[in-house]
């Protein structure tokens, strides 16, 4: 049985690669903080925001796990959020806290237990880390974002290093989507601009219909994590 556990499975990416990975015949976890019950696909209602709970429901999907016959597992962690778009000593301390445990402390504490749990199976295990161009591009306002991305990334990395000499090691890859008709685009284009000085240009990608859809996303990220176009320890762009 193939898994793959997605974090923010509810929209966006993440709904997209739930959906995707369904159809290819996955075991599908999806975590987020959505209560709907699916045929499907195993929702787990979590606030990834609260590290305790988090680790405590992760290790149950975990306990879960251990009780079926695995050809492969994977871990997606997709969720993330831009938090409020404003220049650095504008923002609210409960505001980039809540960045940062989402888009960087989950991330690590999830890949942490997945990678300990993982070293009970011989079979293919993944992570994938969702960047972003902003990991590398500094936007003025995005700052916490940008800075959580970077760290993803280097998380990405890391990973790949500390596993390269395991006998059975997990491989980890990150994967920046590009811009995609998700909410968060949405929050980009109805803020004002000087909060946030680059937003014609998103406004723009959107009336030019130059937004990815996240199915398209999906789709790709599943052909390339499938295929060998990736080393581990590296980090793509889909643009490129």
């Amino acid at each position: 049985m193939n898994i793959v556990i997605i974090t923010g499975g509810s929209k966006g990416i993440g709904r997209a690669l739930v959906d995707h990975y369904v159809a290819q015949n996955y075991k599908v976890y999806s975590l987020s903080r959505s209560h709907e019950k699916h045929e499907k696909f195993t929702q787990v209602s979590v606030d990834l925001t609260d590290i305790s709970a988090a680790e405590h429901i992760f290790e149950s999907v975990l306990a879960e796990i251990r009780d079926l016959e695995v050809s492969s597992l994977s871990l997606i962690n997709n969720a993330g959020r831009l938090g409020d778009i404003k220049h650095l000593e504008n923002l609210k301390p409960e505001d980039i806290s809540k960045s940062i445990q989402l888009n960087v402390t989950s991330a690590f504490l999830l890949s942490s237990l997945f990678i300990e749990f993982g070293e009970k199976y011989s079979c293919t295990k993944k992570i994938l880390n969702i960047s972003s161009g902003a990991a590398s591009s500094a936007y003025a306002g995005w700052s916490v974002y940008c800075a959580s991305k970077a760290a993803i990334d280097m998380l990405t990395s890391t990973i790949a290093i500390e596993q390269k000499n395991k006998e059975n090691p997990v491989y980890s890859y990150g994967i920046r989507p590009g811009v995609v008709d998700t909410e968060m685009q949405t929050q980009i284009r109805n803020t004002d601009a000087e909060d946030f000085e680059n937003v014609e240009k998103f406004k723009e990608l959107k009336e030019n219909d130059q937004l990815y859809k996240p199915e398209y996303v999906a789709q790709r990220i599943f052909d390339i994590l499938n295929s060998d176009q990736m080393k581990s320890g590296e980090t793509i762009d889909l643009r490129e």
